[in-house]
């Protein structure tokens, strides 16, 4: 199925039929061969100034944009992660210090190294 594509004149003239003109959105829906949704889709863009719409397009755009990186700048860490982690052949090890004075250890394992992950926290308590 082809998705059709409307020139600006044409949706704003379809706009026009709905605010300007009275005619029911069904009716132009039928009319023109558009999906109401769309014609509603219109009537709430086209009826903003122009200055507004330009804005807001602008907005939208520059959220794509952001988007997109995100995904890419995501993507790209989870990468370095992964190769970080099988590039030791061992496992990463984060303590913290509980609030009372004690040590509560979090053990990340990845696969390969649980014995050594288990030797050095084992040797990092006996040393405290």
């Amino acid at each position: 199925m082809s998705v059709k594509t409307f020139t600006e004149e044409f949706k704003i003239e379809a706009v026009k039929q709905i605010t300007e003109q009275g005619y029911p959105v069904s009716e132009v829906s039928s009319r023109l061969g558009v999906s109401t949704n769309s014609l509603y889709a219109w009537v709430k863009r086209y009826q903003k100034p122009e200055p507004q719409r330009k804005q807001d397009d602008a907005l939208q755009h520059e959220v794509k944009r952001l988007r997109q990186e995100l995904k890419r700048v995501t993507e790209e860490r989870d990468i370095l992660k992964k190769a970080a982690v099988d590039s030791i052949d061992q496992c990463n090890i984060h303590a913290k210090t509980w609030g009372s004075g004690g040590l509560m250890n979090e053990t990340y394992i990845y696969g390969k190294g649980k014995r050594v992950c288990f030797q050095l926290m084992e040797e990092r308590h006996r040393l405290q």
